[in-house]
C-alpha cells in the first residue's frame, strides 16, 4: 500500500532535487579555488566515502549490512551520476542535460519490464508534460539531441544507469538508508577512477596538493551538509514512492537551476523558461496527486 508519509517523502525528493539545482554555485566556488573539471566530482565522491567509512566499519564489526554487498545498485546509481557529471566535460551542457533528463522514460520502461507495473494514461500524460517542458526550457536551440559524441553517450548512459539504480532501490527491501548510501558513493568512486584512467585528459589540470589541503575542510563540509543528505533521500525514497515518480520529481533540479541561474548568474529567463518550468511542475503535481494507493498496482488492476 501507499506509504503513510507518501506526500512528505515526495516533498523531500523535490527539496533534494532543488538543492541539486543549486549545485552549480559551490561547484563554481571550488573551481575558482583551483579544483577544476572532473577533479571536483572525484574528490566529492571520495570525500563522502571517507566520511561514511567509520560508520561502515562499525556496522561491519556488528554484522550489519554496509552496502558493499550492493554492487549492482551502487554501480548503477553511483555510476550514473559519475557518467552524467563527466559528460559535461565532453559535450555541450545543454545536450548533456537533455540526454540525461530522458531518465524518467528509462525509469518507466524499467518499471514496466522488470517491476511489472503499469500506470496507464497517468504516466503517459506526466511523461509527456515533463519531457516537453524540459525541451522548451533547455532544448529550444538544439532540436532533437541525437547522441553524436562520447560526451553525449555518457549523458545517455548516465540517465539510463541512474534510472536503473532508482529501480533497483525500489525493488530492494532494506531496513535502513546507510547501505544504499554507502554503496552509491563507494561504487560511484570506483567508476570515477576508471573514467579518469580513460578520460584523464578531459578532467582538466590536476590541482596542487596544497590546494587540496586548503579545500579539504570545505569539501568535507560540503559532502556532509549537501552531498550525503541529498543522495540519502534520492537513494532511500524509490522503495517507498516508486521509480518513475522519483525520476519525474527529480526534474525539480532543472527548475531550481534555471531560476537560480537567472537570479544570481544573469542567465536568461523568458517565456521559454516560464512555460517549460510550468509544464514540468504540472507533471510532478499530477503524478503525485493521481498516484494509486498501492504502488504495486498491476496492469490488470489499472485496466
Amino acid at each position: 500500500m501507499r506509504h503513510p508519509r507518501f506526500y512528505l517523502i515526495c516533498v523531500g525528493v523535490v527539496l533534494a532535487a532543488g538543492l541539486w539545482g543549486l549545485y552549480w554555485i559551490p561547484q563554481r566556488a571550488f573551481e575558482s579555488a583551483g579544483l577544476t573539471g572532473g577533479w571536483g566530482t572525484m574528490t566529492q565522491t571520495l570525500g563522502s566515502v571517507l566520511l561514511l567509512l567509520p560508520f561502515a566499519i562499525f556496522r561491519w564489526r556488528r554484522g550489519e549490512q554496509t552496502g558493499i554487498d550492493l554492487p549492482i545498485f551502487g554501480l548503477l546509481m553511483g555510476g550514473g551520476y559519475v557518467c552524467y557529471a563527466t559528460s559535461f566535460l565532453l559535450t555541450d551542457v545543454v545536450r548533456a542535460l537533455l540526454l540525461f533528463y530522458l531518465a524518467p522514460v528509462w525509469a518507466t520502461l524499467f518499471e514496466v519490464v522488470f517491476l511489472k507495473r503499469w500506470y496507464g494514461w497517468r504516466r503517459v500524460v506526466s511523461l509527456t508534460l515533463s519531457l516537453v517542458g524540459v525541451w522548451i526550457v533547455i532544448g529550444k536551440d538544439v532540436g532533437i539531441p541525437l547522441p553524436a559524441s562520447v560526451g553525449d553517450w555518457l549523458a545517455v548512459a548516465g540517465g539510463a544507469l541512474f534510472a536503473g539504480g532508482v529501480a533497483r532501490a525500489d525493488a530492494m527491501r532494506l531496513s535502513g538508508v546507510f547501505p544504499v548510501l554507502f554503496a552509491f558513493f563507494f561504487y560511484g568512486s570506483i567508476v570515477a577512477i576508471i573514467l579518469a584512467m580513460f578520460l584523464g585528459a578531459n578532467l582538466g589540470p590536476a590541482p596542487d596538493f596544497s590546494v587540496l589541503v586548503d579545500l579539504s575542510p570545505w569539501l568535507f563540509i560540503f559532502c556532509f551538509a549537501f552531498f550525503i543528505p541529498t543522495m540519502a533521500m534520492t537513494a532511500w525514497s524509490p522503495q517507498h514512492v516508486g521509480t518513475g515518480l522519483v525520476n519525474i520529481l527529480f526534474l525539480a533540479e532543472l527548475l531550481f537551476g534555471v531560476i537560480s541561474a537567472a537570479i544570481w548568474a544573469n542567465e536568461p529567463f523568458g517565456w521559454h523558461e516560464v512555460i517549460g518550468s510550468g509544464l514540468i511542475l504540472m507533471a510532478g503535481v499530477l503524478e503525485v496527486l493521481l498516484a494509486p494507493g498501492d504502488k504495486t498496482e498491476s496492469a490488470v488492476q489499472d485496466a
